[in-house]
């Protein structure tokens, strides 16, 4: 197949681009809609970018918001760190936010991005309008607080072993490959995206260098927690979330996805939150279902 430019049906690039200095950290930072419209923030979820967003994104635009996203640290076309941590990425969405205003703004979150958001709306509840949470409910997975294992299991020889990777991480490199190959490599991760979608995404998340594709996500990060924070600590705060609250919930598991089922929520759900649960789709319910997913959100903004 052609490695010329790649399209995708309702698929828009930003409107504007620009950077953010986070305390030293370079962030991308992407809108698409009328600058003058009411802000809403969309942050995204771990080992993705905001490009993720350009078939969802320019939906909610079209509703009238102007909508604010960015590559988190260490993913996309923002900096690489040293390290990376939840909380760094609490730091890096409200630099972002202070960019955009300081009246309350509406936030929308995939994943890890809903997870880092919601912290952020229960420290800064006034910035806060309301919240909307795609498939990033805590849930009875426990995930690993930092990266591979649970910190309470760490022995000394795999302490070594995350010693002796930060050792190296300086030296490492993603692997190249095609257009096609890492297309192929992240649909391994995401099996129920087409095919013509991920290619899409190569050419907005990785970059063309003289060997290959690679992607761009910092090579020093491996899968396992963001570290340190638990489902646990967010579910015994949900019952006080400080504004509406809106969960919508992917529930065909996947690899990616964090298993949250809504009968797992209930009880510790605000009476006035509303979960809406996808029986066909998962992880990514706003790229499978980007039609109905945004039309929940602009009913719920409204």
């Amino acid at each position: 197949m052609s490695e010329e430019a790649v399209t995708f049906p309702g698929a828009r690039r930003p409107d504007r681009t620009r950077r953010v200095n986070s305390h030293g950290v370079g962030i991308a930072v992407y809108e698409w809609g009328d600058e003058a419209a009411h802000p809403l923030l969309l942050a995204h979820g771990g080992f993705d970018f905001a490009g993720t967003f350009d078939g969802f994104a320019p939906l909610l635009a079209d509703g009238g918001w102007r909508v604010v996203s960015w590559d988190h640290r260490g993913h996309g076309d923002s900096d690489h760190a040293a390290l990376y941590s939840w909380q760094a990425d609490l730091r890096d969405a409200l630099c972002v936010m202070d960019t955009v205003g300081h009246e309350p703004m509406p936030i929308v979150g995939h994943s890890k991005g809903g997870g880092v958001c919601m912290q952020l709306t229960e420290a800064r509840p006034h910035r806060v309008s309301r919240f909307a949470n795609l498939d990033g409910m805590p849930g009875k997975w426990r995930h690993p607080d930092v990266a591979d294992h649970e910190r309470t299991k760490l022995l000394e020889s795999e302490l070594a072993g995350w010693l002796d990777w930060r050792a190296k991480a300086g030296t490492l490199a993603r692997k190249p490959g095609t257009l096609d190959e890492l297309a192929e490599r992240r649909g391994r991760m995401n099996p129920r995206l087409s095919r013509e979608w991920l290619r899409y995404l190569v050419t907005i998340g990785a970059r063309r260098d003289p060997d290959g594709w690679r992607w761009k996500i910092d090579p020093s990060m491996r899968f396992g927690g963001f570290g340190p924070w638990r489902p646990d600590w967010s579910l015994e705060r949900m019952r006080g979330f400080p504004v509406p609250l809106l969960a919508i919930l992917g529930l065909i598991e996947e690899e990616m996805g964090w298993g949250t089922r809504p009968e797992f929520l209930a009880p510790y759900m605000p009476a006035d939150a509303r979960v809406i649960a996808f029986e066909d789709s998962g992880h990514f319910v706003h790229i499978e279902h980007p039609r109905r997913v945004a039309d929940l959100v602009l009913e719920f903004l409204a």
